[in-house]
């Protein structure tokens, strides 16, 4: 049985639990709009009505209870006798103040644009190509850069899945030795802050774009962090602070095809020394067919950039053909991996 009690998808029978996998974009859709209604936090401090809920959140009662109803057969929230309802280990991570919370990532995945380029899927497995650009006419990137509100539910996505790997990966590598980091593509900076708390002794360089380090609150607004950090903004494309001991790149080599990660790679062994070493964070597409979050991931990057995940193999031609040889691979409890490069 499922947290839901409901059986899982391996004690149906097939035909159902084919139906079930088929239909999952209904599930995804309505936890979407219980995000965005920021339902789970209204029930942070104790049940409530569908009543109660709907005025505070600006829906109409009736409806919201038929999608409450939904997300409870799910597991998502609960129901108790008197009708109100409640939150569920499941919902507690729909909660934005909450560590690991997934309320942002809900938030994003049922945007119009990026539902609207899943839906042309087809259209990259036929072509191989993403399906972003032939719906849009332009990357992504651009697409949410004119359009700020969308950009900042992207970034604020983008922060909250990196806080919920951020304190694994600072635990899970060896920093020590490493005086100067840079983070390449650190967004916000929720990596960063993780390894500097847990390196004291460890200077970091936040670098993206401009305007993304603008709003890199999680180093600014922290005195035991922003003393012993800088925030630069530029491309990667056009280099990266020089003189680093290391370099990392958290989820960044995997929205880029393989001349364009070749590229930003390259751009980091310029910038550092013979001794420096390469840090990409990202999941590894393992041998074998157990089930992997980065094989779906990979045909998001698909959909979306013209991106993909890679194998351990994939990431050591990657890093022969922009200078480096692939020196270790260190899981972490996330399904992201460190995996690290040295100067060649």
């Amino acid at each position: 049985m499922d947290e839901g009690g409901m059986l899982s998808a391996n004690e149906l029978p097939d035909r159902d639990a084919l139906l079930r996998m088929t239909n999952g974009f209904q599930v995804s859709q309505a936890i979407h709009v219980a995000a965005t209604l920021g339902i789970a936090d209204l029930l942070a401090d104790g049940p409530k009505s569908a009543d109660e809920l709907a005025e505070a959140a600006g829906a109409h009662a009736p409806t919201l209870y038929r999608l409450l109803r939904a997300l409870v057969s799910v597991g998502v929230f609960a129901e108790g006798d008197d009708g109100r309802f409640g939150l569920t280990p499941l919902a507690e991570y729909l909660r934005s103040d909450v560590p690991g919370s997934l309320r942002a990532w809900a938030m994003q995945i049922g945007q119009t644009y990026f539902w609207t380029s899943w839906g042309h899927l087809l259209h990259g497995v036929r072509t191989g190509e993403p399906a972003f650009p032939k719906v849009y006419g332009t990357t992504a990137w651009e697409y949410r850069a004119a359009r700020p509100e969308e950009g900042a539910v992207f970034n604020a996505a983008m922060t909250d899945l990196a806080a919920g790997v951020a304190e694994t990966v600072a635990q899970s590598y060896d920093f020590s030795g490493i005086e100067v980091l840079v983070d390449v593509g650190g967004g916000e900076g929720a990596l960063l802050a993780e390894i500097l708390t847990a390196n004291p002794g460890l200077r970091g360089v936040l670098f993206d774009q401009a305007h993304v380090v603008a709003a890199a609150r999680a180093l600014s607004e922290r005195p035991d962090v922003a003393d012993h950090c800088e925030l630069v903004g530029g491309s990667f494309f056009e280099g990266v602070p020089e003189g680093a001991d290391a370099y990392l790149l958290k989820s960044v080599i995997h929205d880029w095809d393989d001349g364009e990660a070749i590229e930003i790679l390259r751009k980091c062994r310029a910038a550092m020394g013979s001794a420096g070493r390469l840090l990409v964070v990202e999941p590894i597409i393992r041998p074998g067919n157990d089930p992997n979050p980065a094989k779906f991931m990979d045909l998001n990057m698909l959909v979306m950039l013209g991106g993909r995940e890679r194998t351990a193999d994939d990431f050591e031609r990657l890093y022969a053909e922009a200078g480096f040889r692939l020196t270790g691979v260190f899981p972490t409890r996330s399904h992201f991996s460190v995996i690290e490069g040295a100067p060649v």
